[in-house]
């Protein structure tokens, strides 16, 4: 196996497929990178989980393929200079790089000790705005749950219905819900699948560019595809939360909030809590006005905010690490928040426009002043 390519290029492509390398294997092998050249060079990683395989310009004298440990290939790659790599195989596996005046010498793995990367079987699938696709991910997976008891809860659910396309995570305390408008559509009119959280990272790092992103959904598993780098992941399976019988929506209360002021003031009365000093906020919906206390070991903190409406002096707890998650991650500078009674769940929804998220967030149950 022989190749030469720019070091920016390769050191790209390590990088992205490292995200998915195993960190300790009974297998060596999935410990390092899989190495093929042909016309290009791919680089994959795979944790028998999630893999990614990427592409890069190279130009291949010799094509082989071999497998090198991640770690140590990516540092020397890391630290050599801006300039034209050549790497050189021999039939044991002794591989030579060099750039500029560094060079090493190393030893390589095998490719057939390496496993292949499940194939996905092209029975439906979508495209999307690779923009798109990454604030929707990022909007929703701080609600993917990390509790084992419900596997298919540590996931994201993916919705395809019409032309949209809605991700939906929840965990117990609070659902999280975006939906998006989809570019092109293949398969059935409805279909839907769950992707584990873990992947989710992951697939929002290779969506850094302004393309589409295409995924596509097999029997066993999912493929994200984005320019020259694929993403595979295992699908989740299991019956994920009917959510649209879990959003109350005849919500007696409603008003509407500035995100940023309401942030701001939970978060100064939320000095005094702490892992160790934990407390609920107590919220007071008045008309025109929220009032914010806490109560811990250390001592006391208030605050208010504006609001337009009425709340009607509904008194509710929220958790303030799961109230402002939401918050933060709502995608409208302008919210409303509706609620029912003071143990019933608050749902927020943009105040103007298309309502294109949801997040539901669960009370918690105030003791008596």
């Amino acid at each position: 196996m022989k190749f030469s390519c720019e070091k920016t290029l390769l050191q790209s492509a390590i990088t992205t497929a490292s995200r998915t390398v195993a960190a300790k294997s009974s297998i060596p092998a999935l410990e390092g990178l899989l190495l093929h050249a042909d016309h290009q060079l791919t680089v994959s990683g795979y944790n028998m989980q999630t893999g990614i395989r990427t592409r890069l310009d190279a130009d291949v004298t010799e094509p082989g393929s071999l497998v090198l440990s991640a770690r140590l290939f990516g540092e020397i790659i890391r630290r050599l200079p801006d300039d034209v790599v050549t790497f050189s195989s021999d039939k044991d596996l002794n591989v030579k790089l060099t750039c500029g005046d560094a060079s090493y010498d190393i030893l390589a793995l095998s490719a057939e000790d390496y496993p292949e990367l499940p194939e996905v079987e092209d029975q439906y699938s979508i495209r999307i705005q690779q923009n798109t696709l990454r604030s929707m991910i990022a909007q929703t997976s701080f609600a993917v749950s990390t509790d084992e008891i419900r596997p298919v809860h540590t996931g994201s659910l993916f919705e395809v219905e019409g032309d949209g396309l809605t991700v939906v995570s929840v965990d117990g305390y609070r659902l999280a819900l975006r939906h998006e408008a989809v570019e092109e559509k293949k398969g059935a009119e409805t279909f839907s699948f769950v992707v584990p959280g873990s992947a989710l990272g992951e697939v929002e790092k290779i969506c850094s560019g302004e393309e589409q992103v295409t995924i596509t959904q097999g029997a066993r598993h999912i493929l994200f595809q984005t320019g020259d780098t694929v993403l595979v992941c295992r699908r989740l399976e299991g019956d994920f939360l009917a959510y649209r019988n879990a959003i109350p929506r005849n919500n007696s209360i409603k008003v509407e909030v500035e995100a940023r002021a309401l942030l701001s003031s939970i978060d100064r009365v939320s000095l005094i809590i702490s892992e160790k000093l934990k407390s609920p906020l107590r919220c007071v919906f008045g008309d025109g006005m929220v009032n914010i206390t806490t109560k811990t070991a250390i001592g006391d903190a208030a605050d208010q905010c504006v609001i337009s409406g009425d709340g009607g002096g509904l008194e509710i707890g929220f958790n303030n690490k799961f109230l402002m998650d939401a918050l933060k991650a709502a995608p409208a500078d302008k919210l409303r928040m509706e609620f029912t009674s003071g143990v019933a769940p608050c749902v927020i929804l943009p105040a103007e426009g298309e309502e294109n998220f949801t997040y539901m967030v669960l009370p918690v149950r105030l003791k008596a002043n």
